[in-house]
């Protein structure tokens, strides 16, 4: 514990961010760069727990404690040390992750957390600076072959620890570049994508083959790409958004948002927006907020970006509607700590304006002659409690529309798509559509599956965890063992 009373000392401070008016007319990431001062002060609030439930809250396993013990000690490369032995990819998590292991902080019961995520990303950029982020080639090859198919966190973890283990390690993605809705789904003004960029340049240096533009099931038949590879590891990701099949559904102006986000994406890295982030062509041509009405539909971070891209294009107004009701602004009283608490949330996005309306259904689109979106019918919503079950009861007198030319469906995701790889290799699916696996593995013996495809849609650092979890698995399973770390286990895993 490098300094004992640092959490009486210190305050919680996070990076400033740049001015509203200047940042929504550019995608470059909000934060202000930061000293390591900042970092060592924020890492010495760190209280060293005896039980560290950051530990137990973070899906990574990371050795938290540690690492910040290292940064208030200036100990820069022990710090980048113990955080990449548990996570590789510190540059994506630490800044993009809601950062649960902050939920789970002790000093968050009275108290505001440790900057867990600031922290985690000052030690990857200061080991970037340093030079110490150096491709590791393995010593020796097994001379197998693993296929992974899907270039998002979980199967960039699993292709960097698979090629770690030995084996010649080939990621396809049917995109144009590698990294997943990391590259199509992630506005640049949150995840710049030299970020990515970077971590490939080591990727690529380490051995490991990436091929896009490659639809595999389409462009490689899954009975090739079985014969060629000893093994192959599943990690699509659950790409079947949710639709809402109302009234006007097919009225023009109304997308999914990843439809909207990846597009916005291609432009700024100068792509021809022709193809979402699936390979598959747009049907409706490029789609712009400039001067329109937009709707978001759905109240996460998802629909969050698209506030924050409809702002940058310069949209005449931005709106977002939830089904739910408003969060507390405090920890609900349901999710207690150490839990990740049900509480409002306001995002970057947010700030830079949005209207944002709780317990709102959508009735119907409205549209016109040509067939045109111009308006949503909304209605408001009472949530009553009935027999342990929330049923939603529509407001009597409440329906009403207002102007809308852009509706953005953000409700998440189903499953993976089935039709092509999945239907063609044969593998089971279980209740929910997700591909079934037990410990990684699916009825077919040497097809693995991990991250969203596996277990749906979730975080970035889920996707990461289920990657080296699954690489790890892969191994055991090529090579009777495996050397490969395993999960970080927290002191609740093992009473």
């Amino acid at each position: 514990m490098g300094k004992p009373t640092g959490f009486l000392e210190f305050t919680r401070e996070l990076p400033k961010k740049r001015a509203t008016q200047e940042r929504v007319h550019d995608y470059k990431e909000i934060e202000l760069p930061h000293s390591e001062a900042d970092s060592q002060k924020q890492a010495a609030r760190c209280m060293d727990c005896g039980i560290p439930f950051c530990h137990n809250g973070c899906p990574l396993g990371n050795i938290i404690p540690e690492f910040n013990d290292a940064v208030y000690e200036q100990n820069w490369e022990y710090a980048y040390e113990i955080l990449a032995s548990t996570n590789n990819f510190p540059e994506f998590t630490g800044r993009i992750c809601p950062a649960p292991c902050e939920s789970s902080c002790v000093l968050g019961i009275n108290k505001p957390p440790v900057a867990i995520e600031f922290i985690e990303k000052s030690i990857i950029e200061a080991a970037f600076a340093r030079g110490q982020v150096q491709p590791n080639r393995p010593l020796k090859q097994t001379g197998k072959k693993v296929a992974v198919v899907g270039s998002g966190p979980a199967g960039l973890a699993a292709a960097a620890q698979l090629n770690k283990a030995g084996h010649t390690v080939t990621l396809f993605e049917r995109a144009d570049l590698i990294g997943g809705l990391l590259r199509y789904g992630i506005p640049d003004f949150k995840l710049e994508k030299w970020v990515i960029d970077r971590r490939l340049a080591v990727m690529e240096a380490e051995g490991i083959v990436f091929k896009t533009n490659t639809n595999v099931g389409v462009d490689i038949k899954a009975e090739a790409l079985l014969e060629e590879f000893d093994l192959v590891l599943l990690t699509g990701g659950s790409t079947v958004p949710r639709d809402l099949p109302i009234p006007g559904r097919e009225l023009k102006g109304v997308h999914f948002a990843m439809e909207f986000l990846s597009q916005q994406n291609k432009r700024v890295a100068e792509r021809p927006v022709e193809a979402d982030h699936q390979g598959a062509k747009y049907a409706n041509g490029e789609l712009l907020a400039t001067d329109k009405n937009v709707v978001v539909i759905g109240g996460g971070d998802t629909g969050s970006d698209c506030v924050g891209t409809s702002n940058r294009h310069g949209a005449k107004s931005v709106t977002q509607i939830e089904l739910l009701t408003k969060p507390p602004y405090e920890r609900a009283e349901s999710t207690p700590w150490p839990n990740w608490p049900m509480m409002l949330r306001t995002s970057t996005s947010h700030e830079e304006g949005c209207e944002r309306k709780w317990s709102i259904n959508t009735k119907a689109f409205i549209g016109d002659e040509n067939g045109n979106l111009t308006a949503l019918r909304l209605v408001d919503l009472d949530w009553k409690n009935e027999n342990g079950r929330m049923q939603m009861v529509e407001v009597p007198g409440s329906e009403r529309d207002i102007p809308c030319e852009l509706a953005l469906l953000a409700a998440g995701f189903l499953y993976p798509q089935r039709n092509g790889l999945l239907t063609d290799l044969g593998v089971e699916v279980d209740e929910r559509g997700n591909v079934k696996s037990s410990n990684y593995q699916t009825n077919i013996p040497k097809v693995f599956a991990a991250g969203d495809m596996r277990r749906g849609q979730s975080l970035v650092v889920w996707a990461i965890s289920e990657g080296r979890e699954a690489a790890r698995a892969a191994d055991q399973y090529l090579m009777g063992e495996s050397q490969l770390e395993a999960k970080a286990r927290s002191f609740f895993a093992t009473v």
